[in-house]
């Protein structure tokens, strides 16, 4: 029988089946393998005590402390039939406190004198307005035994992501149990590029982050791991772009004197330089004998749509058509207006008054009428639409193309790699695909998490785009703030313009069954979001008596929201209060101001998108952060941040480390554990570039990885049949 190799074996048989459940059901731990990759989140040093001051409330930690004093308390009477033990332990930055109650106080108060030291565990709760844990678990760091001495005086004490049921301490004598067989690691670097870039082994670095005695082990050990876990990634993403080179697609090249001539002739402005540079890399993706695929990534209003329907008329030229998918019926609907507004006669194809060069323009979403749809369907299967517009509606298996030549993907974060594969399972060969993003991505995280798509930047913005002032509105301790803010709006209103004010909430009955527990932190977390129903009624009585206000939010009937955003649009009403529903893609150039209620409750990027909505016409734009969160919380900071800068890219970058990464292998929704464990995608830059040529180098030379049989077992570990359909779909 073959042996299981060493970091192949199931932890039971090496830790015993009662620990062996708790690590696979708490920390989805299952191989030897498994448990020497979980490594210390951080490390205790025996002179140097954990800081007490800045534990975070809620969560499960780990600190080695000295006690300072410890108490009973008795309650329920004197016959002592309650008791409380009150520990106070201390690290030199602050202090804790310890309860155990009842039956549970007798070994701890014989175990926590004043002066001993030890290893507490438990979740950090606020009582009385102090910080505590209640009934921690703990270990005592005792000096008196040789071997005692040895293991604690000097050395760093690894501490471990942990749960309730599985203690640091615990998880730290079953990897002392494991950590012999990391001898066996199989080394998924090749020889040369460790030893050119003077990386420790594989086995080095595994017991070095787990039993380091220095610092510099530490640094050894993560330098190597890293490299590790970028290599192997960019490996598998340079593997997906060979791939895609091996597949064949049609040529699209724009016919001399075709329709993007005529489109261009009568464009009344000129391309920024950016959109120039852009459109000649897709281009040239376009006129090669394998499938684009590009990211296509530029600020809210930085032209992107208009590079993409560039595209798209190029591949109409060359006799095939483009399908551009937008998330939202919303987003459908305002690209085909404005795609048929900016084409003029060219959209007209077939009709009476329209170009000879022309095309038709189809829109298709799941709310068509019946006739409109069998309409939309017949022109795709003939090819009398080059272009067609819709939601994932495009994606049914009623939907037939002519010659799908081309698929734009807008706002990608929003589209499923599923939806993306069934729609360029739509071409008679794989068509070409440009995916859009208006949320900037620094580069890193492009190279890892579109590591498989080219990407190209829009980073100027078209002439006569306005600059957008933007401020915090703190709503609780200035009240008047916000009595300013509604006075700002009736004065953009009375300059002839027009206002967003955007709420986190819907407020129909359909919110209220969705209402749910909202931590005790705070006052202003305990109250329910502000929603758009209540804040259009207090506005419309209040504030703003005498605009004409109507709101738009995702549970509206399309028609009517349709409706509401033509209005809007063409400038019938004064003001919109929304969800984020116009958060992309919606284009009023007449809207100067907007005001975002409970603006903590939104991410960092989600703000920057939606205040790319206003300032889009000559007169700038104005856009309040309305908030109640005190001054000090990092809310209020991530609010500061946004009205700081309107650098999109360098927002991304404090959205993200505030976040900290998900699975970068977009696996992050459904709860799979990260593959990404000492890698940062912000701070390690270098690392992954570096990682990104040497895969690519290596993949070219060798797609199959004959010559590395270490590294395509790593390649298997990390693509689990998830990732890789994910990968592969990607």
């Amino acid at each position: 029988m073959e042996r299981v190799p060493a970091l192949d074996e199931p932890l039971k048989k090496s830790l015993g089946p009662a620990t062996a459940k708790v690590m696979a059901e708490a920390l989805d731990l299952h191989t030897v393998g498994d448990l020497l990759h979980h490594y210390p989140r951080r490390y205790a040093e025996r002179g140097e005590l954990t800081t007490l001051a800045d534990l975070p409330l809620d969560e499960h930690v780990t600190v080695v402390a000295q006690v300072a004093d410890a108490r009973v308390h008795t309650f329920n009477g004197s016959k002592g039939r309650g008791q409380r033990l009150e520990v106070t332990i201390t690290d030199g930055s602050g202090r804790l406190q310890l309860v155990f109650f009842g039956k549970g106080v007798h070994k701890p108060h014989h175990d926590l004198l004043p002066g001993t030291r030890a290893m507490f565990a438990g979740k950090v709760s606020l009582f009385n307005r102090r910080l505590q844990l209640a009934h921690p678990s703990y270990e005592l760091l005792r000096g008196d035994s040789e071997e005692a001495v040895d293991v604690w005086a000097g050395a760093l004490i690894p501490i471990y992501p942990a749960t309730t049921k599985l203690e640091s301490w615990k998880i730290a004598k079953a990897v002392d149990a494991v950590l012999p067989s990391a001898v066996d690691a199989v080394d998924p670097l090749p020889g040369a590029l460790r030893e050119g870039r003077g990386l420790a082994e594989l086995p080095d670095a595994l017991r070095l982050i787990h039993r380091p005695r220095t610092k510099a082990d530490i640094a050894t050990a993560r330098e190597r791991l890293k490299w590790d876990e970028a290599f192997v990634l960019q490996v598998a993403l340079a593997r997906r772009r060979h791939a895609d080179t091996q597949l064949p697609a049609v040529a699209r090249r724009p016919a001399p004197d075709g329709i993007l001539d005529a489109f261009d002739a009568k464009l009344p402005f000129t391309l920024t330089e950016g959109q120039q540079k852009v459109s000649k890399e897709i281009f040239d993706d376009l006129a090669t004998e394998h499938p684009m695929h590009r990211l296509l990534q530029g600020e809210v209003g930085s032209g992107k749509t208009m590079v993409a329907l560039r595209a798209m008329l190029a591949v109409v030229d060359s006799g095939g058509q483009a399908a551009m998918l937008a998330p939202t019926e919303v987003l459908a609907q305002q690209h085909h207006r404005s795609v048929t507004e900016m084409m003029g006669e060219l959209a007209e194809g077939g009709m009476l008054g329209g170009a000879e060069r022309a095309t038709k323009v189809v829109l298709l979403t799941g709310s068509m009428g019946t006739a409109a749809r069998r309409q939309a369907l017949l022109d795709l299967v003939t090819g009398e639409a080059g272009l067609v517009i819709g939601t994932h509606a495009l994606i049914e298996d009623k939907v037939r193309f002519h010659d799908l030549g081309l698929v734009v993907v807008d706002e990608q974060h929003r589209f499923g790699v599923e939806q993306r594969d069934a729609l360029r399972g739509k071409g008679k060969q794989p068509p070409h695909l440009l995916v859009m993003t208006a949320t900037p991505i620094p580069r890193t995280v492009a190279m890892t998490v579109f590591g498989d798509l080219e990407t190209s930047v829009l980073d100027q913005l078209p002439a006569g785009r306005s600059p957008i002032a933007s401020h915090v509105v703190p709503a609780a301790d200035k009240p008047h703030f916000l009595a300013r803010a509604w006075e700002r709006v009736r004065e953009e209103v009375g300059k002839g313009h027009q206002a967003y004010v955007v709420c986190p909430r819907i407020g129909d009955e359909e919110d209220q069954k969705k209402k749910t527990r909202h931590s005790a932190a705070d006052e202003a977390e305990k109250r329910p979001p502000l929603a758009v129903l209540e804040v259009a009624e207090k506005l419309g009585a209040g504030p703003l008596a005498g605009l004409r206000i109507a709101v738009l939010h995702g549970r509206m009937h399309p028609d009517d929201k349709d409706d509401v955003m033509r209005r809007f649009a063409a400038g019938e009403l004064d003001v919109l209060v929304a969800t984020t529903v116009i958060e992309v893609g919606v284009n009023v150039p007449n809207a100067t101001a907007m005001v975002i209620m409970d603006a903590d409750r939104f991410g960092v990027s989600q703000l920057h998108q939606l205040r790319g909505r206003v300032g889009r016409g000559s007169a700038p734009g104005l856009c309040l952060l309305v908030s109640e969160m005190p001054e000090a919380t990092p809310a209020r900071q991530r609010l500061g941040a946004v009205a700081a800068t309107l650098d999109g890219f360098e927002l991304s970058r404090i959205d993200l480390e505030q976040r900290r990464e998900g699975d970068v292998l977009g696996q992050a929704q459904s709860g799979v554990r990260s593959s990404l464990r000492v890698l940062t995608v912000i701070d390690d830059e270098e690392v992954i570039a570096a990682a990104r040529e040497e895969a690519t180098a290596l993949v070219l030379g060798d797609p199959d990885l004959t010559a590395h049989p270490g590294l395509r077992t790593a390649l298997d570990a990390l693509l689990d049949k998830d990732r890789e359909e994910y990968l592969e779909k990607g």
